[in-house]
């Protein structure tokens, strides 16, 4: 199927893209930090927002991380079922639980882009950054949505490996 290789391909891509992503956030996270700690205790001039930006850092990695975990398939799993089934039952198992996932992501992500376009949500500042949140925010959808591409492979994987152990 060259359509599923292509996709395939995007979807290693994407990967890399937030493989490169976690790095750097996890980089600017522990730098910040130290800056903050050297800046601090020998300088006596703390940075006033690393804190909050070192949060919003960290709920991107959490975000990203799992999207990672998603495309790699390790996420927690209870597999005592699968395990029951023949190999193509077991593929025709978890493309239909992924169909659920995949709603599943695919409906945080439309709720994620309905609330980051609320005016409530998009007068929102930071507390020390004075930045708007929505930014910040913005994330959520984002990842979600890659969340949903990563699934949509995964399940046409499974559907065409369901049907090459038929023949």
């Amino acid at each position: 199927m060259p359509i599923l290789h292509t996709l395939q391909r995007l979807d290693n891509g994407l990967a890399s893209l937030e493989r490169m992503l976690a790095m750097a956030l996890t980089a600017a996270i522990a730098l910040i930090m130290m800056a903050q700690v050297i800046l601090r205790y020998f300088f006596n001039a703390p940075l006033f927002w690393a804190e909050e930006v070192a949060a919003q850092l960290l709920v991107f990695l959490t975000l990203v991380g799992t999207s990672l975990l998603l495309q790699n398939q390790q996420l927690v799993n209870i597999d005592f079922l699968p395990r029951a089934l023949s190999q193509r039952n077991q593929h025709f198992l978890f493309a239909l639980l992924g169909v659920g996932m995949l709603i599943l992501v695919l409906f945080l992500t439309k709720l994620g882009w309905e609330w980051i376009q609320r005016p409530d949500v998009r007068l929102e500042m930071g507390a020390t950054t004075q930045l708007p949140r929505w930014y910040n925010y913005s994330v959520l959808p984002i990842v979600f949505a890659c969340m949903a591409f990563h699934q949509l492979i995964i399940i046409a994987k499974h559907i065409q490996q369901a049907f090459q152990k038929e023949s």
